[in-house]
């Protein structure tokens, strides 16, 4: 019997959540040191916990080397800033909301420059897009789920139709059956009527 299928979403037990925390980054560890020795690479790994604990991994090379080689990189080529954009589509809303409100207070200082406004501009127009995208793919599976709820109302009403259909049929059946005169003992009816009297 396989493992059940654990859903992604935040863990609302806090001591649940610490725990689950601490046995991934554990694993998330353990996977960085196996790709480092299995393919001679160098990889650091930085994770930040909720209550701001920061845990750090490297192997191959230093932590310092690897984030110096990282940022050379990203002056030589423009195209490493589309990492930092496409990395930012996996936050959370609620982290990506916290990260334009630190930016904010950091842009509020007096000492900010030019070059830091630009980048925070091009940030909060990347949140944005991010944020217009999560919100037209839940219109669109709110609009998917309106089709299917309208397509399961229009065979249900297919169905009560076909039954209301055959009701009817079958009280005018039962109608003609009983306004069909019957056979009588061979007296007129208007005969049976002045018996009667």
């Amino acid at each position: 019997m396989g493992r059940r299928k654990v859903e992604i979403k935040r863990i609302e037990d806090k001591t649940s959540r610490q725990v689950t925390f601490c046995k991934r980054r554990n694993g998330l560890m353990e996977k960085a040191r196996q790709l480092s020795i299995l393919c001679e690479s160098s990889v650091a790994l930085v994770i930040v916990s909720s209550t701001g604990k920061l845990y750090s991994f490297s192997s191959g090379d230093s932590m310092a080397k690897i984030l110096s080689r990282f940022e050379i990189q990203q002056d030589a080529d423009p195209t490493t800033s589309d990492l930092a954009e496409k990395s930012r589509n996996y936050l959370s809303h609620k982290e990506l909301l916290e990260l334009v409100q630190c930016k904010l207070e950091e842009a509020k200082s007096d000492n900010a420059s030019i070059d830091f406004l630009k980048c925070l501009e091009e940030q909060l127009k990347t949140a944005l897009s991010i944020t217009r995208d999560m919100k037209t793919e839940l219109v669109m599976e709110f609009v998917k789920t309106l089709q299917e709820k309208e397509k399961r109302l229009r065979e249900e009403n297919q169905v009560l139709t076909s039954q209301l259909s055959k009701m009817k049929k079958s009280l005018e059946t039962e109608d003609r059956r009983a306004m069909s005169p019957r056979k009588s003992s061979g007296k007129n009816p208007q005969e049976t009527l002045l018996l009667l009297k």
